[in-house]
């Protein structure tokens, strides 16, 4: 896979906006990528040295449209720590 197909986007909330002190981001990414795509994806598109990369497979949430029940769809998230001294700048 192509970096920028394994990498959808980055996730931004308050609670992500804290533990980016520690280094650690949080990017929403394809469902099946693996830890070592994910690392070469993270290290081609922001010129940066990953550490360590977690993966969490998020279950789509039950959603009903009227009288019907449906899924929102699967997604994959990685949190991604990147070694001292390496910084992603979000605007």
């Amino acid at each position: 896979m192509i970096s920028h197909e394994v990498i959808k986007n980055l996730l931004r909330t308050e609670k992500i906006a804290a533990i980016e002190k520690a280094r650690q981001y949080v990017f929403r990414v394809a469902v099946t990528s693996t830890k070592p795509e994910i690392k070469k994806a993270v290290e081609a598109i922001y010129k940066v040295k990953v550490g360590s990369v977690n993966v969490i497979n998020v279950p789509g949430k039950r959603k009903r449209v009227r009288t019907r029940y449906g899924y929102t769809a699967d997604w994959k998230k990685a949190v991604v720590t990147l070694h001292e001294g390496n910084k992603i700048e979000v605007a």
